[in-house]
């Protein structure tokens, strides 16, 4: 991520018209928030994803990592709108839900994609992921009838994602109005 942070961040509020959001370990928060002011996006705030089933320290020597955070900006115009009020930016979700595929190192649980993407767009809105992985965030949006677009370099990951989303999109959701 090191060296594609600044040129990533830098083309970001060409094609970015509402909030940017990264994940990234507490320790890169800095790195972000420092590119994110460097550039035309607002930098907001960094958010946490609490991991109540997180991976425990394996070796032993020092504590586990219990979350992970992810950056907020805002790459809109005028003042930032998001949809959850004075809420605290504190999402809590289990790593190890039922819903995992497992086929994916860092697959985010769909039901904190779900929240974020509640929390930060609305409806008929287009979400960006050029960082698919597994399509969890792209399954979310599908879910909440959002239009989606995933990016995503490795081909096994790649044909993944499409498998879940294809899915997802025969599965609908039964609170979303039908176009038929």
């Amino acid at each position: 991520v090191d060296d594609i942070r600044a040129p990533f961040v830098a083309a970001a509020p060409d094609i970015c018209q509402g909030w940017f959001i990264a994940f990234c370990t507490v320790e890169g928060v800095w790195q972000w928030a420092e590119h994110i002011n460097a550039s035309p996006m607002k930098y907001k705030r960094a958010c946490v994803w609490v991991k109540p089933d997180s991976t425990p320290q394996l070796n032993g020597q020092g504590p586990a990592q219990g979350a992970e955070n992810f950056v907020c900006a805002w790459a809109g115009t005028g003042h930032a709108k998001w949809n959850a009020g004075g809420k605290r930016g504190v999402y809590t979700h289990l790593v190890n839900n039922p819903e995992r595929t497992g086929r994916h190192p860092t697959e985010k649980p769909r039901r904190l994609m779900s929240e974020i993407i509640a929390d930060f767009t609305n409806p008929d809105q287009l979400i960006l992921d050029p960082f698919m992985g597994s399509g969890t965030t792209g399954v979310a949006a599908v879910m909440a009838g959002r239009k989606f677009i995933g990016i995503e370099q490795n081909k096994a990951y790649f044909e993944l994602a499409c498998d879940r989303l294809e899915k997802a999109q025969r599965q609908g959701d039964m609170f979303i109005g039908s176009a038929a």
